[in-house]
């Protein structure tokens, strides 16, 4: 009996090739994806939180660790919160840039699940709006999403450039940071503008979020 081939009996053996070709990439890459992990080439992802009061400069400081091709030239306030992204080293960072506008406050409770890291930025130059930023920090620390979670907090005195600025420590003081015993933080003076004491932070940062389970 003579065999013959009709169209659609080739085309049937073609889409069945194609599926396994596309099973066997889809394998591949998921090789590839758990080998780069293993050797660290793929950076892991962290939603971290960044919180102050308003005018203290945390778009800022987000802005100025992204890529220099990917920052912003006009710095406007931030209305709710915006997502933004950059890397350190090892990590890929996710951030909720959330207003310190008063009437906005109120969203950052709605995060905290998310959040692995928190970013807290105050204007070491505002020594009147200091007691505000206080109760803003202690109403977080008591939050039950943020309250039981050893979740590492950074500090940024933001503004030290400025004449009426005060040290860290003073901030440290100001802000009763001692008596933060069940998390670790860090507070570093910076300058948004220029970038400085931004990078110890993130190192910080990072070696505290490889650390910590949240």
């Amino acid at each position: 009996m003579q065999l013959s081939w009709k169209p659609h009996h080739l085309s049937c053996c073609s889409f069945t090739f194609f599926k396994l070709v596309c099973k066997y990439l889809n394998h591949i890459m998921g090789l590839l994806d758990r080998l780069s992990g293993l050797l660290g080439l793929k950076k892991k992802e962290v939603h971290v939180l960044c919180l102050g009061l308003d005018n203290s400069g945390k778009t800022t400081i987000i802005n100025k660790l992204k890529p220099s091709n990917a920052q912003s030239q006009d710095i406007v306030p931030t209305i709710g919160f915006s997502i933004e992204k950059f890397k350190s080293s090892s990590l890929s960072f996710t951030v909720f840039d959330m207003s310190g506008q008063g009437r906005y406050r109120n969203l950052w409770e709605h995060y905290y699940k998310e959040g692995q890291a928190i970013i807290f930025v105050i204007d070491s130059s505002d020594r009147l709006r200091m007691v505000v930023a206080k109760e803003e920090l202690d109403t977080m620390l008591n939050h039950p999403d943020i309250k039981h979670r050893r979740i590492p907090i950074l500090f940024f005195a933001n503004k030290m450039d400025l004449r009426d600025a005060v040290t860290s420590v003073k901030v440290s003081q100001l802000l009763c940071l001692e008596n933060i015993k069940d998390k670790p933080w860090h507070i570093c003076a910076s300058d948004a503008i220029k970038g400085e004491g931004l990078q110890e932070g993130v190192d910080w940062l990072q070696d505290q979020i490889q650390a910590v389970k949240t």
